[in-house]
């Protein structure tokens, strides 16, 4: 376990907060960064496009099938020492991707990396609860998740000006001196020590897992253009369910499984899990296809493209922090509340884009997603933290972030398809209308879990006071 909040001095504290907040930070980085280095990497080795998005494709099963194990491995050896392993893992492989000198390798490596980047997202947010008190918990999940916006947001303008100064290798290489730097915010301050009768990893359920999930992703990218179901993907969905039925049974019958099913019939937990599910589709699915109606309507250049995208994760990155402290004083469920009208609201008004139409339609639309998304990243995490004791606490965040990044690839390649049946202007509002749809039913949702909370509590100080 870590050090206590109680014991740690304010300095520590901040140089803890800000060592961890800059290893998310370059986590989420990564994972939009090389998006601009692709067409480097493409003339350097003679690669098309379809070799090419395995670079992308295979980093996200390894983030998405270790961010369990990694909370797992982190109650069994120690969150600190799993963290500094991360740290570890995620240089020497973003060194290795740096200098290699060929397609396969560099596979290699981005899959490695995506197991690193899973130690870093897991764990900097289950050290974060772990030290930081109670009270001001979503007020640091808050500013993790502002921060983890900004990278995902810096990710693209960053390496369009690396790769046009230094080469597309300087992607990678960036990341080992940012790395020494966290790791000298977090020495000496996170403890390494390995707890006592923590048990053991079920290896066995982790394969399982990694069976389950690989042939689903893989599934959602080898959708035919016109969005039919070839034989392929039909047979990858069949193996994924039958690994997923065999993981459940399997799980259920282990003594110390790595995936605790029965927190799922907790309500609470399985509508936070569900609303993460929810966001990461929305934004997933509106971050691919924004910058291609903005170019049909504006026909903007590539820099001023990203400046349009601006209102969105700057807004987020402001309101993430906020969205913390309401969360810590009145719930998360009433932010989760207003955070889902929201992005309703962006979503529809994004349904009536047309060309020529005035700026500032498109800025409201934009900085109302980018208020949706601050308001319900941070206190969905806090809501399924609520509904689970702590000390599992890393596996539910686990678990949740896994369900998250899973519906966001799958999200994705539904509405990739919509859009491709509907065309630049129809498709983009079909899409539109889904995702307000969705988030509508997000906002029902969590409606309904503040009164079932505002009713529970009510009636527990009834009985005190009786």
């Amino acid at each position: 376990m870590s050090t206590p909040s109680t014991a740690l001095p304010r300095v520590a504290l901040i140089r803890l907060q800000a060592g961890i907040c800059l290893a998310s930070f370059l986590g989420c980085l990564d994972f939009t960064i090389v998006n601009t280095a692709l067409p480097a990497i493409g003339r350097q080795f003679n690669s098309n496009v379809d070799e090419l998005h395995w670079v992308m494709t295979l980093f996200v099963m390894s983030l998405c099938c270790c961010m369990v194990l990694s909370a797992r491995l982190g109650e069994v050896y120690g969150r600190g020492r799993l963290l500094y392993a991360g740290m570890l893992l995620f240089a020497v492989t973003s060194l290795g991707a740096g200098l290699t000198t060929g397609p396969a390798a560099l596979n290699l490596f981005r899959l490695l990396q995506g197991a690193g980047c899973a130690v870093l997202y897991t764990l900097s947010a289950a050290i974060l609860i772990e030290i930081i008190p109670e009270a001001k918990r979503g007020r640091a999940l808050g500013m993790l998740f502002a921060v983890n916006g900004l990278g995902l947001t810096l990710g693209p303008v960053a390496g369009g000006v690396l790769v046009s100064l230094s080469g597309w290798r300087s992607v990678f290489l960036i990341n080992v001196p940012l790395l020494l730097l966290s790791y000298s915010c977090c020495a000496g301050v996170v403890n390494t020590r390995r707890p006592e009768n923590a048990g053991s990893v079920d290896l066995r359920g982790w394969l399982w897992l990694v069976a389950t999930l690989v042939p689903v992703l893989l599934a959602s990218v080898t959708l035919s253009p016109g969005g039919a179901v070839t034989w392929a993907t039909a047979a990858l969905m069949v193996i994924g369910t039958v690994a997923g039925i065999t993981l459940v049974r399997i799980e259920k019958r282990t003594p110390q499984p790595l995936i605790a099913f029965g927190l799922f019939r907790n309500r609470l937990f399985r509508r936070a899990c569900l609303l993460s599910v929810l966001l990461a589709i929305f934004y997933c699915a509106a971050f691919l296809l924004m910058p291609f109606r903005l170019l049909e309507i504006y026909r903007l250049s590539d820099a001023r493209l990203g400046l349009m995208l601006l209102p969105v994760t700057l807004v987020m990155a402001i309101v993430s922090p906020l969205a913390g402290h309401y969360g810590d004083r009145f719930g998360p469920w009433p932010v989760l509340t207003l955070g889902f009208v929201m992005l309703a609201a962006s979503a529809l008004l994004q349904s009536l884009f047309i060309v020529g139409q005035p700026l500032v339609l498109t800025i409201a639309a934009f900085a109302l997603m980018g208020v949706g998304w601050g308001a319900i990243l941070g206190p969905s995490v806090a809501a399924a933290l609520g509904a689970m004791p702590s000390a599992l606490h890393a596996q539910g965040i686990g678990l949740s972030w896994t369900l998250h990044n899973l519906g966001g690839v799958v999200g994705l390649s539904v509405a990739t398809q919509i859009y491709r049946a509907g065309g630049q202007g129809a498709g983009y509002r079909w899409v539109m209308w889904l995702l307000a749809a969705l988030a509508l039913a997000g906002a029902l949702t969590a409606l309904s879990s503040a009164r079932r909370v505002r009713a529970e509590r009510t009636d527990a100080a009834g009985q005190s006071t009786g």
